[in-house]
Formats: C-alpha cells, sequence, structure tokens
C-alpha cells in the first residue's frame, strides 16, 4: 500500500487549510478545485487516507462505492442535469499530484474525448 503522507487534503479534513466545501459526512468531504479545470470542478475525498484507487481493497469497498453516490449527490446540488465527468487519477502516469485518493466532478460545459 502506497504511504500517505501529511497532504493538503488531509490538512483541510481537518480544518487546517480553508476550502469551499460543498457537502460533508462522515466518511467524505466535496470541495471546488482551487485550479479549475471547467465551470465547475469539485474534488470528493475520502476522509480515510488511501493514497490511490489502486490501494484499494475489499475492505473499502463500501467506502469506494460512498464516494461514488458522494459524486452523484454533488453533481446533483450543482444542477449538472446535462452531464459531468468523473475523473480519478491513479498513480504518476495518471497524472496523480496528491497522495490521497480523490475524484474530480468536472461540468458546466461539454467535454471532449479522448481526454488525455
Amino acid at each position: 500500500m502506497t504511504q500517505t503522507n501529511d497532504t493538503i487534503f488531509s490538512r483541510i479534513i481537518r480544518g487546517e487549510i480553508p476550502a469551499d466545501i460543498l457537502y460533508e459526512d462522515q466518511l467524505a468531504i466535496a470541495f471546488r478545485d482551487i485550479n479549475p479545470q471547467a465551470p465547475v470542478h469539485v474534488l470528493v475525498i475520502p476522509k480515510l487516507a488511501i493514497a490511490q484507487l489502486s490501494d484499494g481493497e475489499s475492505e473499502h469497498h463500501a467506502l469506494l462505492g460512498h464516494l461514488l453516490l458522494t459524486v452523484k449527490r454533488v453533481a446533483q446540488q450543482l444542477g449538472l442535469t446535462n452531464g459531468y465527468r468523473v475523473v480519478i487519477n491513479t498513480g504518476e502516469d495518471g497524472g496523480q499530484t496528491v497522495n490521497h485518493l480523490h475524484l474530480h466532478i468536472l461540468g458546466g460545459r461539454a467535454m471532449g474525448w479522448p481526454p488525455g
């Protein structure tokens, strides 16, 4: 399992760094990205420090499902009725820059394909 150091996300969870929080419960938190790549760009992160998706184990299956349902809830809250993209970057080659699992919600415009 990849080590999760004290990241900017863990500091947001602890309330040490301010964030524009849109949703929070006992398992997850959603907040606006400070460097948006679309008109709507929100991050959904687990409060449990899992470094990346490939570190998920069978014991995390409920949490991982909860994260996807949180994406759905936040997208509805933001009125993304015409669609949105969910991105999970995993590892260096996948473009992951913060060593804490996070899901990007991108919306507010049509998305192109291929994305990378």
